[in-house]
């Protein structure tokens, strides 16, 4: 059985997320398998950082996006897994899986291998939160 959120609570629950991330936070992509938690560490290769400039803004609808980040250099090459979304003090607010487009994860790239010198761009970040 699913839960259904209502629309205002969505809502709500977007401009929350959306506080917490704050301003200047980052999307990291390891290798390997998402850890169980954000409060796990994390495990695998770090393969690219992506700083985020300014902050996630929440639409009605629940759904996060921040400004377009620049292509960043990956500091490995592997096979991308998962992500993990800091604050800016290196918090980690949230965890998910990474596949290729059409894959079904909650990032998707046109190709989950990153290589060095082969620079990684994400195009506009957006994060959607569950609503009924």
């Amino acid at each position: 059985m699913a839960l259904t959120v209502a629309a205002a609570s969505t809502q709500a629950m977007g401009v929350a997320l959306a506080t917490n991330i704050g301003a200047s936070s980052t999307i990291k992509i390891y290798s390997g398998t998402k850890p169980a938690t954000p409060e796990t560490a994390a495990s695998g290769t770090l393969l690219v950082t992506i700083p985020i400039s300014g902050s996630f803004t929440s639409t009605t609808n629940g759904t996060l996006t921040a400004a377009d980040p620049a292509a960043a250099s990956p500091a490995a090459s592997g096979t991308a897994g998962y992500f993990r979304l800091a604050t800016s003090g290196g918090t980690a607010v949230l965890d998910g899986t990474v596949t290729a487009t059409g894959g079904g994860g909650d990032m998707t790239l046109g190709s989950t291998s990153i290589n060095t010198g082969v620079p990684v761009d994400l195009g506009v970040p957006t994060i959607n939160v569950p609503v009924a």
